[in-house]
């Protein structure tokens, strides 16, 4: 695995990773929506992954109460296939559990098998499907989810 850095997003990194989003989804965020996240939404909790200070990638979720959901996690396409995205998703439900978090929850695409098989690992099972849940074609969404208890 290569170096990586993994620390809290702030508003000065809304740019970068808005264009990482760009890079990573067919249907990105706004730059308006990561702005309220990181400053507004006292919920959300964005971290930046970094390799020699660049941002390779990002994991967001939300924590009310004690429930997280991951709203985003993205790498790079060159940076794929070397653990980051299970390094960034360890990160984050380490998070959620130092936050007092019970349980977390996620939606993936039907087709998206290898991040299925990825989040396996930590152990969340499929609880149910989100019918047309992506916008840019219409998708299933997989609910996700796992007891952190």
């Amino acid at each position: 695995m290569v170096e990586l850095s993994i620390r809290e997003m702030t508003i000065d990194d809304v740019e970068e990773v808005h264009d990482l989003d760009g890079k990573c989804f067919s249907s990105p965020w706004t730059k308006h929506i990561y702005y309220r996240e990181v400053k507004d939404n006292h919920f959300a909790h964005y971290f930046v992954i970094e390799k020699d200070a660049v941002i390779i990638g990002y994991v967001g979720l939300w924590i009310v109460a004690d429930d997280a959901q991951i709203t985003n996690i993205a790498v790079l396409p060159q940076y794929r296939g070397h653990g980051i995205g299970k390094h960034a998703f360890g990160f984050a439900m380490q998070y959620a559990i130092q936050q007092g978090a019970a349980q977390l929850s996620l939606e993936v695409r039907i087709t998206n098998h290898i991040a299925q098989k990825m989040y396996e690992s930590f152990g969340l099972k499929k609880g149910g499907v989100r019918k047309e849940y992506y916008p840019d074609n219409k998708e299933d969404a997989y609910v996700m989810w796992v007891n952190l208890v």
